[in-house]
């Protein structure tokens, strides 16, 4: 019986843990000329500075506000 109750927290301490570290990550886009750029996949704090600074294109010399969503 000992035994089952240790197996069993051991599997709620994985599980627990698995789920709580988990990447946050989500496919980012910006608009320019209303056509939609792809930018890729960012995850955790990549993904929290692309959205709060949004993406700077070197080309035009812009800084454009990004969009990241789950597709």
């Amino acid at each position: 019986m000992k035994k089952g109750k240790m197996i069993l927290i051991a599997a709620i301490g994985v599980i627990a843990f698995a789920t709580t570290s988990c990447k946050k990550c989500h496919e980012c886009h910006y608009d320019k000329a209303g056509a939609e750029i792809e930018l890729g996949e960012y995850c955790d704090d990549e993904l929290e500075t692309l959205e709060a600074n949004g993406y700077h294109n070197h080309d035009d010399d812009s800084t454009y506000e990004v969009h990241c969503h789950e597709h």
